[in-house]
């Protein structure tokens, strides 16, 4: 499975953090990989499992420093009004940026633009989504 696959599932992921309690995500996690429609539990890895678990843990862990990032630069859209999908995208790639050393911050962000076109409500969503980051960049 490529990192990039592997980041659209934690994406896939952090989009319930609204729905669920974050105590819950350990078991969301499971449940999400049990559904066949979501992976072919026969050919994912141990490791990929375990990345893709423990990432998601520890954004959802930093949701709302992220979140307090995020607002600082997303002038005229608080978290609050942002789409779901869009934050979601948001948290991932920020916490890439600030805390994941493996992903060099021009990774995570055209990963998040890559994300943005392929699930984004609107058609300027990897366009917002791009200029955020930019901004955070910039900070």
């Amino acid at each position: 499975m490529t990192r990039s696959t592997m980041r659209e599932h934690i994406f896939k992921l952090l989009f319930r953090a609204p729905f669920i309690d974050k105590n819950d995500y350990e078991e969301q996690i499971e449940l999400y990989f049990a559904d066949a429609d979501m992976v072919d539990a026969s050919t994912l890895k141990e490791e990929e499992y375990n990345y893709i678990k423990d990432k998601t843990l520890a954004i959802a862990e930093l949701i709302p420093q992220l979140d307090e990032r995020i607002d600082s630069v997303s002038e005229g859209w608080p978290t609050s009004r942002l789409g779901k999908t869009e934050l979601s995208i948001m948290r991932l790639a920020v916490y890439e940026m600030l805390y994941d050393d493996d992903i060099p911050v021009n990774v995570a962000i055209d990963e998040a633009v890559e994300l943005a076109k392929k699930y984004g409500s609107a058609d300027n969503t990897a366009a917002f989504v791009n200029g955020v980051l930019a901004k955070l960049i910039k900070e």
